[in-house]
């Protein structure tokens, strides 16, 4: 049977992807908000964004709403992946999230796919967002020149080579507190461990068992 350190630095292996994740950004038309112009995505559909990963999977997408109608209520939204065109197969969806009413400000909202979605880096895939409840939801986008992709709207490229505002990435786990409280039984099982036998040592040393020299 496997002494109770490495039993503990096991178990904390398999602990560490419960805990909450760390953004990694992959691809993204600007990296910090950058303004631009209201795109009524709901009422242009097929709509989105095409982009080209670097990276083996996608685990979250970041868009910039906006209420370009006063008076709105929250809106729910989410968003699908596809391959292939801005109506090919769906690969995988977002969690929906709610926009809160906003009175036009623009607002990020940050959607988690529920399993990373496997992509193939160098290959053109499109990000649509999809309004599910209340109308009049848009997208910040402007000419962010993004070198691999364009915005999409009734199906087809922006004309003018614009970009939405978005951001895609992985999520990577931090660990949570059993990894880190294992950890700290591990580490206080070894010290212990190491402790006992010096001092078994010691009285050994000291009442004449040993028999090694040690001059």
């Amino acid at each position: 049977m496997k002494n109770l350190p490495w039993l503990l630095f096991e178990l904390l292996a398999g602990f560490t992807a419960r805990g909450q994740g760390n953004l990694v950004y992959d691809q993204q038309s600007q990296p910090q908000q950058a303004g631009g112009q209201e795109y009524p995505f709901s009422l242009a559909q097929p709509a989105g964004q095409s982009f080209i990963p670097a990276l083996t999977s996608v685990g979250f997408v970041q868009f910039e709403f906006v209420q370009f109608y006063a008076g709105q209520y929250n809106a729910t939204v989410y968003v699908n992946l596809l391959a292939n065109s801005i109506t090919g197969p769906v690969l995988g969806s977002t969690a929906v999230v709610s926009v809160p009413e906003n009175d036009y400000n623009f607002i990020e909202e940050t959607l988690y796919f529920p399993s990373a979605v496997a992509v193939t880096p160098g290959t053109t895939y499109y990000l649509q967002p999809v309004q599910q409840s209340d109308m009049g939801l848009g997208i910040i986008g402007g000419l962010y020149n993004y070198p691999s992709g364009v915005m999409y709207e009734y199906g087809t490229p922006n004309s003018s080579g614009v970009d939405a505002w978005f951001c895609e990435g992985v999520v990577v786990p931090e660990p949570s507190p059993e990894p880190l409280a294992l950890l700290a039984a591990a580490g206080f099982c070894v010290f212990s461990r190491l402790r006992t036998n010096t001092n078994q040592t010691t009285r050994r040393l000291s009442s004449g068992v040993a028999t090694e020299d040690l001059s």
